[in-house]
């Protein structure tokens, strides 16, 4: 026997949903679980194999903020995917709007689900060569949105180095500099 969803109520509905679900476990027993939902994601490290750089994104997040983390959090263009939205689209749109880079080629890297203990989110994440013709304009994101996003282009031999000290502490930032790292050492050295 496998869990089972018995009934779910919506305690919140605003740009994430919160709902508390009660579950009939495995061995029979019923427990009660809070679930956030936004939606699924997109993240995706753009990088430069010549000139061996990587266009990272800082920019407030008060979810860590509140948590005693830093003011700011330098990570990986991401977003959340728009109704029916195709993931290798919103991974070109984020970038295009956080970085002002056009992507051409996608590199699949994964689709994780984030926290599994409480949200929904599935963050599909790709890797994004570009050159200098890709630059379109300056990024920092929707002025609707209030993002006020700051672009950084950081050598990937020092991102490699901060990963490696924990100063990068985005978790799908370090997940996709290890998967290029992988899949392309050469860069890094």
């Amino acid at each position: 026997m496998t869990a089972t969803i018995l009934d779910a109520r919506t305690v919140h509905e605003g740009w994430s949903s919160f709902r508390i679900v009660r579950v009939r476990l495995a061995d029979g027993s019923v427990v009660s679980r809070e679930v956030e939902d936004h939606g699924d994601a997109v993240a995706v490290l753009p990088y430069d194999p010549a000139r061996r750089v990587a266009l990272l994104v800082e920019q407030a997040r008060p979810a860590i903020l509140s948590a005693g983390g830093p003011p700011l959090l330098l990570e990986a263009p991401a977003g959340i995917l728009e109704d029916g939205e195709d993931p290798a689209a919103c991974a070109r749109r984020e970038a295009q709007e956080e970085t002002g880079v056009e992507l051409e080629a996608l590199e699949p890297v994964a689709a994780l689900w984030a926290s599994p203990g409480i949200s929904t989110e599935k963050i599909h994440m790709f890797l994004a060569p570009y050159g200098d013709g890709q630059r379109t304009g300056a990024g920092g994101g929707l002025a609707g949105e209030h993002e006020q996003i700051v672009v950084h282009e950081v050598a990937l031999a020092d991102l490699a180095a901060r990963v490696d000290s924990g100063d990068i502490a985005d978790m799908k930032t370090a997940l996709l500099v290890a998967s290029l790292r992988l899949r392309r050492p050469e860069l890094f050295r």
